[in-house]
């Protein structure tokens, strides 16, 4: 896996322990107040979900707490 993959001007890097992509932006609130990441954020890492699963790699982008979004890789390709 390449150390960092530049999308859409963000910058997602590489966590090998736990094998996933990451990237933090600032934090959202939803109606509910729930946490969100920036919408361009969510919106490069659906991008880079995207281009992976093209490239033949099992992934899912989810997004958890303080602005992170992770494309986490589920299977390489073999």
């Amino acid at each position: 896996m390449e150390d960092y993959r530049r999308v859409n001007g963000w910058s997602f890097k590489f966590d090998k322990e736990n094998g996933m992509y990451e990237c933090r932006g600032e934090v959202h609130y939803d109606d509910d107040h729930d946490e969100q990441p920036e919408p361009e954020l969510w919106d490069a890492a659906m991008k880079l979900e995207g281009i992976m699963l093209s490239e033949g790699h099992l992934v899912e982008a989810n997004h958890s707490e303080k602005g992170w979004v992770e494309v986490t890789i589920l299977k390489n390709k073999e």
